[in-house]
């Protein structure tokens, strides 16, 4: 029989510490103007010292089993998006694994950097279908303030700490067009544009974390129409139109892109759900820290069409489009 994964319920974590644009104006040659203008964000969350991606991550699973009302113990699969692990090996998804008293099935990392979610959202969907795990857990959490040039103004207003996660359960297929689920799944790479998005750092070139770089421009040029590519492969795949389209939940990065995603699916901003301005963009934990938030706040209704997109270093894009 064909399984269709289900939405459960959804978690989220953000540090308590905030550091807002003003903040920042103390300490480098720039200004809360000079940010919101060209970004959206008004303010982020950063991980206090000692505070790891896994305490993120475990945070934010506990919350999303929690509402979604399914034990640790009924958890068979774990993929935790991050490109800020906590080691260089084993994966923070095993940390997690531990720390909620798991002992069976697999957990494992997936790195696609801010398409991160979107990709183990499709791994996990990918193993549910064909029925190799009954309940997952999927994860996005970073602590990209470790691996920011805190000098350089160009890139270390632009990112946050946060932790966001989701509970798919596998529910058989009924051939109904109302059925919830996610409906397809999109992922793409391209890695001739690894230098214009990268960290300058790694186990076997430098033997350290490196520092996050970035070609602002080229990036923003390329986020347009990568993610417009992964949003008509949604509607195409699925037979539905933008107008179809209930609740844009798009990668966190910056509110000129999220407006333009919004404008090629003509809807207007009360449904798109944006959080840059207050979390900054958090990696692959800014899917599902939008997804919580919506949830909790009684957004998201049942039968509601949604649409997740996103692109990260490498380049890596994707989209996903589900039915609540």
């Amino acid at each position: 029989m064909f399984q269709r994964s289900v939405i459960q319920g959804c978690g989220a974590y953000l540090p308590a510490r905030i550091v807002t644009n003003q903040d920042l104006a103390q300490r480098i040659d720039t200004s809360d103007e000079w940010i919101r203008e060209r970004t959206g964000i008004v303010q982020r969350h950063i991980a206090a010292e000692g505070e790891l991606t896994s305490d993120l991550a475990l945070a934010a699973a506990q919350e999303a089993l929690k509402d979604a009302r399914v034990s640790a113990d009924e958890i068979d699969l774990i993929v935790c998006a991050t490109s800020t692990p906590d080691q260089t090996f084993p994966a923070t998804a095993t940390r997690v694994q531990a720390l909620l008293g798991i002992t069976k099935g697999a957990a494992f990392d997936v790195q696609a950097v801010c398409s991160g979610f979107v990709y183990a959202l499709a791994v996990a969907d990918n193993f549910l279908r064909c029925g190799q795990a009954r309940n997952a857990l999927v994860i996005g959490a970073e602590t990209f303030s470790r691996i920011l040039d805190w000098s350089d103004r160009g890139t270390c207003v632009l990112f946050g700490d946060g932790a966001g996660a989701v509970v798919l359960t596998a529910s058989p297929e009924d051939g109904s067009a109302s059925q919830r689920g996610i409906l397809s799944t999109h992922l793409y790479s391209d890695g001739r544009y690894n230098d214009a998005l990268y960290v300058d750092g790694g186990p076997s070139s430098t033997q350290t974390a490196g520092f996050l770089r970035m070609h602002g421009r080229e990036v923003f040029r390329h986020a347009v129409v990568k993610m417009a590519e992964a949003i008509d492969a949604a509607l195409d795949k699925t037979g539905l139109q933008p107008s179809d389209v209930d609740w844009l939940v798009p990668h966190q990065a910056n509110i000129r892109i999220i407006e333009a995603m919004a404008k090629r699916l003509d809807l207007p901003r009360e449904r798109v759900v944006v959080t840059v301005d207050r979390h900054a963009n958090t990696s692959a934990a800014s899917i599902p820290l939008a997804l919580a938030e919506a949830k909790a706040d009684g957004r998201l209704k049942q039968g509601d069409v949604v649409l997740l997109e996103a692109m990260g270093g490498g380049f890596t894009w994707g989209s996903a489009i589900l039915r609540w």
